[in-house]
């Protein structure tokens, strides 16, 4: 499990559960659909590092979802962008990425993830 200071529990079940909330921002992009994701409560938060400042904002992350959502999102997104332990254990547990591709700003997991899935 990914351990952040907004550690909550999750469902160990493999079941989805309704009451966990996510933002997205969906967008295509070289025709491709390109996803932002971030787990709800990181809304409205400044993440700070020796060389970033990423503000996560409802401006950007626009759309409020739920967890059966962003798998049929993830599933199938050409490019996704995730910041928050929520949404990569979920992303980890579908079998998209492996933990190794996990990058931490300020104790908040980041993960991008790029399928090659037309023919470039």
């Amino acid at each position: 499990m990914i351990g952040t200071k907004t550690d909550k529990k999750p469902s160990h079940d493999g079941s989805l559960d309704s009451t966990l909330k996510f933002y997205v921002r969906k967008m295509q992009y070289q025709g491709s659909l390109m996803i932002n994701i971030c787990d709800e409560e990181l809304l409205g938060t400044n993440i700070v590092s020796e060389s970033l400042n990423i503000n996560i904002t409802k401006d950007f992350f626009n759309e409020l979802t739920n967890e059966k959502e962003i798998c049929n999102l993830l599933n199938g997104c050409s490019i996704a962008n995730l910041i928050g332990r929520r949404v990569i254990e979920k992303t980890l547990s579908l079998g998209l990425a492996k933990r190794d591709s996990i990058k931490f700003v300020s104790d908040i997991p980041f993960l991008m993830i790029f399928k090659f899935n037309n023919n470039y």
